[in-house]
Order: structure tokens, then C-alpha cells, then sequence
């Protein structure tokens, strides 16, 4: 296959370069217990991982905005201090980043997650060096959605669309990607599936961060 030429390259984070679903779901089942709501087993909260949470709590725990404010409140009260660092960078991720560096690609991160935990977690594991700039979550400028963040990350990075690929694991990152009018590169080893990759119509497939860095 021709490899791929965009110079810049945005990844998602959880289930992208992180497995963080212990951290996410922890919190979320904190978030139950505090709005005195039955509290799910793991394997049914697995969803919750990557997509924006207000989405997520209004679309299928069927919150009213209000609702979904308090809910995020909550979750993030315990994330925010405890939940981050329940998390790990899959293998292979930092070569696959460096390998892509000396390729002499532009990496970025484009997250619905907050954007100051963003930056926490990249300097906890020690890979927040490979990027030029981490774009996440905002939304007391509105910035909120996955193609608000993708828009913000090309703008402070001054790209050009026909520049630019995304890297993610879940619809959320291909249908964002495509909003703004660029490809999408879906792995396989996050939280998302070939069934759910073939919906949503992403563009690449990356079997493992090897095959992601081979892409190119």
C-alpha cells in the first residue's frame, strides 16, 4: 500500500495511547453513587471510555442538562485526583511515536477529555514530549466537541487540512475527523471494533502502534 503523506498527525488519548479504562469507570461508578443511582458493573460502563461525558450522560444515562452538569461534577471529583493515574500507556506506544518523529512528522493530541488532565497525564507517563501541542476539552469557551478540538489543534498548529490525519479508537474520532475534513486512522487495540469502524467509515485500519507508524 502507499504509505500515507500528511505531515501532522492528532491522536485521541484514552484507548488511543492510554488504556484508561479502569480510571474512567471507577469514577463514573463514583458519579452513580453520589447522584443515588444503581451503580453498573465495569463490563456495562465500558462505553463510557473516550466519547465526551455530557454527550454520554445525556444520550444513555438519559440525564437533563442539569443532570449531566452534577454528573460530570462528580466524576471528575474523584478523576480528577485519583482516577488519571488509574491508566497505562499501551506497549509500543512511545516507539511508535518516536518512530513517527524521526519520519518527520508533526504529532499532536486531540482529546475530549479535559485539557489540563490531558497535559497531566502525558507528563505523568513521560510521552508529552512528543508533541507539539495537546488540544483537549474546553467547554467554558465552547470548545466541546471532538471536531471543535480537532479545529483548535490545526489552527494553533497553523496546518492545512490536506496536512492532517487523526488517529483514534472509537466513531467519536472518525466522525469528528471527518467534520472537519480530514481522514481518520481507527486502531484496533482500543475500544472500538472493526463492526463500529466500518460504520462510522474510517478511513485506515492500524492492527497495533507499529502498524500505525508503518502506515506512513
Amino acid at each position: 500500500m502507499k504509505k500515507l503523506q500528511q505531515k501532522v498527525i492528532l491522536f485521541d488519548l484514552d484507548g488511543t495511547l492510554t488504556d484508561s479504562a479502569e480510571g474512567v469507570i471507577r469514577s463514573a461508578q463514583h458519579m452513580q453513587e453520589k447522584m443515588g443511582i444503581p451503580k453498573w458493573a465495569d463490563a456495562d460502563l465500558r462505553f463510557i471510555v473516550g466519547p465526551p461525558l455530557m454527550r454520554t450522560f445525556t444520550e444513555e444515562f438519559k440525564m437533563s442538562v442539569e443532570e449531566a452538569q452534577k454528573a460530570l461534577e462528580y466524576f471528575r471529583e474523584r478523576y480528577a485526583t485519583v482516577g488519571l493515574f488509574e491508566n497505562k500507556v499501551y506497549d509500543g506506544i512511545p516507539e511508535m511515536l518516536a518512530e513517527l518523529r524521526k519520519k518527520g512528522k508533526r504529532l499532536a493530541v486531540a482529546t475530549s477529555k479535559k485539557e489540563e488532565t490531558a497535559v497531566r497525564i502525558l507528563k505523568h507517563f513521560g510521552i508529552d514530549q512528543f508533541f507539539e501541542v495537546i488540544g483537549g476539552d474546553n467547554r467554558e469557551i465552547g470548545r466541546d466537541t471532538k471536531a471543535k478540538v480537532i479545529e483548535y489543534v490545526l489552527e494553533v498548529m497553523g496546518v492545512k487540512k490536506e496536512d492532517a490525519i487523526m488517529v483514534g479508537d472509537r466513531k467519536f474520532d472518525v466522525e469528528g475527523a471527518h467534520l472537519v475534513g480530514i481522514p481518520c486512522i481507527a486502531v484496533e487495540f482500543g475500544y472500538g471494533d472493526k463492526a463500529e469502524f466500518e460504520a462510522c467509515g474510517a478511513d485506515y485500519l492500524g492492527a497495533t502502534p507499529k502498524a500505525v507508524a508503518e502506515l506512513f
